[in-house]
């Protein structure tokens, strides 16, 4: 008998790509679970599986960095106190964290589909009674229009937030004068892609003017990063979800002289709205 729950969850990550480098990604969790009947005529219960694989999954890859080691041009280097990652293709990318904030597979490329299969084979070691096998299935979610990755770190949040080089996979709905502007949605989410987004106060000056640098320390130990300048963006302001949707409002209303609302997605399902007038 197979029981199964479709958008589980949600993982936000970025992801090391040997093409795009440093790209946000957001993934819908479906899971499919294998066993016996029970006297109750159940498989088990799903508030307790539920809460299981969610534990599982917030604990683990979800709001890391996920490596590929074996990429070409990529550098690993891993202790008990921080992490090391050196990358020279597609682009110039160090960075340095906390254990906790990077996931490291031993592959030349990371995939939704082989993620999955790992983390199903994990998930095995210990399973809940009377399951016999999982399967998880990652999506990207379905979206009519334009949507862009991005990756960011929050040194002020208390949760795993604060990550370096974290990210989400994000619509993008923008209006002028109460109507609906799709050109400018796809300028934007083009212009935005694969970019990192920084605080300005976290950069630090480095020699190279075409190179970007940030570095804070927030609870889980220190962060840095480096990266190209032109795969970045600055905010004066933290770059949570609400800065970020006042901060493109900002820029469009200046730029086009009109009234304009944005509604930023953080991921899936959740971000905020700004409306600036000219």
């Amino acid at each position: 008998m197979t029981l199964f729950v479709n958008r589980l969850t949600h993982i936000d990550a970025s992801l090391w790509c040997p093409q795009r480098g440093l790209t946000g990604v957001s993934w819908q969790v479906d899971v499919e679970l294998d066993g016996d009947l029970g006297e109750d005529g159940m498989l088990f219960d799903f508030g307790e599986v539920k809460p299981w694989l969610k534990r599982y999954l917030d604990a683990g890859v979800d709001h890391t960095l996920l490596v590929p080691t074996q990429a070409s041009g990529v550098t690993f280097e891993s202790s008990e106190q921080d992490v090391y990652l050196r990358a020279t293709a597609p682009y110039d990318f160090e960075m340095r964290a906390p254990p906790e904030a990077v996931t490291a597979f031993p592959w030349s490329t990371i995939t939704p589909k082989r993620l999955a299969e790992h983390l199903s084979l994990e998930l095995m070691r210990s399973p809940p009674a009377r399951v016999n096998a999982i399967r998880l299935a990652l999506h990207e979610e379905v979206i009519e229009g334009p949507a862009y990755g991005y990756s960011h770190g929050l040194k002020r949040h208390a949760g795993n937030c604060q990550r370096i080089a974290h990210g989400h996979r994000s619509r993008l709905h923008i209006w002028q004068n109460g109507v609906r502007a799709p050109l400018l949605e796809s300028e934007w989410a083009a212009w935005l892609a694969d970019r990192y987004l920084v605080d300005s106060a976290d950069i630090i000056d480095e020699e190279n003017p075409d190179q970007l640098a940030s570095r804070y320390h927030a609870q889980q130990g220190e962060f840095f990063i480096r990266l190209p300048r032109q795969r970045s963006a600055v905010l004066a302001a933290p770059t949570t979800v609400e800065n970020i949707a006042a901060w493109l409002a900002r820029l469009i209303a200046e730029r086009t002289g009109q009234l304009t609302r944005v509604q930023a997605f953080e991921g899936i399902d959740k971000g905020a709205i700004a409306e600036v007038k000219p």
